[in-house]
């Protein structure tokens, strides 16, 4: 098992995205530490239990902690959850993140302040705490902790009408290299994954492929599908694992080829 004896927090780990990684880490031996705002999936597929529970049923260790991840005070509370419970944090996964469309002439002050305490400040604040925690732990191998940060293709490029998020991922990318280069002396491995197009929120079955945007997704990725939480679960699991042995400070496209398209 790759993550065998591994401890991992993974932020926004209720639903999608981040309840995938969950799962992958978990069925790799890792415990984890669910964290999200609420315990409920969004979206539960064909399981209506919250992820830790899923875990937990499947014989593999997890605990869901409940954080407002613009909460410095919360923040604090999910790595002494995590090392309280399993004696050290070696992967944080920085997956919570709010989205919504709107150009700079219609984002209100409110919104913008809004999605970056989630998405960029939420980062800020996990990793300084989470890095605080790694350096003070005896290395495994040659590494102390591992960060990984989930962005976005948008991050990348100018997506129409996606002024804040596009920003704030942006940002999120940017935070990824400079973290890396400043705490690789110390051991610690900081890398960042880009999402494509990924279905979540609804049933694989049950997505309207005639919806405009998802058209426009799907002729745009070379792939002959769009992506599933799954395909992020995997390189999330990469990044996490001794694999991972001397890549730091990449941003891992997971977009079934779009950006090179």
């Amino acid at each position: 098992m790759r993550l065998a004896g591994r401890t991992a927090i993974v932020t926004g780990g209720s639903s999608g995205i981040g309840r995938a990684i969950a799962l992958r880490f978990a069925r790799e031996e890792a415990n984890v530490v669910v964290s999200d705002i609420r315990e409920e999936p969004i979206w539960n597929g064909e399981e209506e239990a919250p992820t830790a529970d899923l875990i937990t049923a499947e014989k593999g260790a997890a605990v869901f902690h409940q954080t407002d991840v613009s909460d410095a005070a919360a923040i604090d509370g999910l790595v002494e959850r995590a090392v309280s419970q399993y004696g050290r944090l070696d992967i944080l996964v920085n997956n919570a993140g709010l989205v919504f469309s709107s150009s700079v002439l219609d984002t209100s002050e409110d919104d913008w302040d809004r999605l970056m305490d989630v998405n960029l400040r939420g980062q800020f604040l996990s990793c300084k705490r989470g890095i605080r925690q790694m350096i003070d732990q005896d290395p495994i191998g040659e590494v102390r902790g591992r960060v990984i940060n989930v962005a976005s293709q948008h991050g990348l490029v100018g997506p129409p009408d996606f002024f804040a998020y596009a920003v704030s991922k942006g940002g999120m990318i940017q935070m990824t290299r400079q973290l890396a280069v400043d705490y690789a002396k110390h051991g610690i491995i900081v890398n960042g994954i880009a999402p494509g197009r990924i279905i979540t929120g609804t049933h694989p079955g049950e997505v309207d492929m005639t919806d405009p945007v998802l058209e426009y997704s799907r002729s745009r990725t070379p792939f002959p599908r769009l992506g599933r939480a799954e395909d992020v679960a995997g390189a999330a699991l990469f990044l996490a694992s001794d694999d991972c042995s001397y890549i730091s400070g990449h941003n891992l496209l997971v977009d079934g080829g779009w950006m090179a398209y």
